[in-house]
């Protein structure tokens, strides 16, 4: 079964009535996906439309959540108002916040991670593609899509992802599909430096949920998020497991597309934690196109049958 979402999850979109907010909205709709409300203070009592499909605006979070039951919000603001928008889920008690939005400035997220502690609501991103919970009709459709992952690409079944990059996330989930490998949920949890949720987090549910029987995990060099997803796996994680660490070719020191992706020590290379997740049992991938073959074999290794 999936985690976090299903395909039965209501969602509501902060900023359905912006181009790129309202451009995904629409494909998440096209795909199947639960939206049943929009948020855009002001525009309340406006209608979004897409084709056959019309969802109501609300002026806030509390007030759509009340009206739809929508407990899982997709947040397309942009960066000076993020913040602000996360922590309005919060007050409203929505048990997940899925922040899209690139570029909210670190001290904001000091700000919201502080807000958050202690509380129900769980934070997946900033800066994140979102996650995707795929479907059992064709292409997936019917399945709950939150964000900017190309949902075509999915495909119902029992390995779950997760990533720090959205590309290396539809990369790995492409190459399970064409080789008839479906998922249970792929989650991309952003590349900024403070962010909700980890990886850590993720493997932990994917190792409690029984459908999930292998897991692709996706780093990149800066922090030790990895290393510490690794260790726990080693000691508690029975699922075959594959990794790939990209920014192996990064130069210390610089900062390599995503905000958290710059080595700040020598644990933060790709080198060393490629070394840790090799140590802790963890089929390593050693470029990206070897993702899904490292969980094959990561699998075949363990007796176990990914499809």
């Amino acid at each position: 079964m999936a985690i976090l979402i299903t395909p039965e999850t209501k969602i509501l979109i902060q900023g359905i009535t912006g181009d790129f907010g309202g451009r995904h909205a629409g494909l998440s709709l096209d795909y199947g996906t639960k939206v049943v409300a929009g948020v855009t203070p002001g525009k309340g009592g406006q209608v979004f439309e897409h084709g056959a499909y019309r969802v109501p605006i609300f002026n806030s979070v509390a007030d759509a959540s009340r009206a739809t039951g929508a407990m899982v919000s997709a947040i397309f603001v942009p960066p000076p108002f993020a913040a602000d928008a996360v922590l309005e889920c919060v007050d409203a008690g929505l048990d997940l916040a899925v922040a899209i939005t690139e570029g909210i400035p670190i001290k904001d997220m000091v700000r919201v991670k502080r807000a958050m502690a202690g509380g129900k609501t769980r934070l997946l991103g900033p800066n994140c593609p979102g996650i995707v919970a795929p479907g059992a009709g064709e292409k997936s459709f019917g399945g709950c899509r939150i964000g900017i992952a190309p949902g075509y690409i999915h495909k119902k079944g029992r390995v779950g992802v997760v990533s720090r990059s959205g590309t290396l996330t539809y990369e790995a989930v492409y190459q399970l599909t064409v080789r008839g490998i479906g998922q249970s949920t792929s989650v991309g949890i952003g590349g900024d430096p403070v962010n909700g949720t980890t990886h850590l987090d993720v493997i932990r549910m994917f190792n409690d949920d029984p459908e999930t029987v292998g897991i692709i995990m996706i780093g990149e060099i800066g922090g030790n998020a990895e290393a510490e997803a690794a260790r726990w796996i080693k000691a508690n994680c029975r699922k075959p497991v594959a990794g790939f660490i990209a920014g192996a070719t990064a130069p210390a020191g610089r900062r390599m597309g995503h905000a958290g992706a710059i080595v700040g020590g020598a644990a933060d290379t790709a080198a060393a934690k490629i070394a840790i997740l090799k140590e802790c049992g963890i089929e390593v991938a050693v470029t990206p196109s070897d993702m899904a073959e490292a969980l094959i074999r990561a699998a075949k290794a363990k007796g176990v049958a990914l499809s």
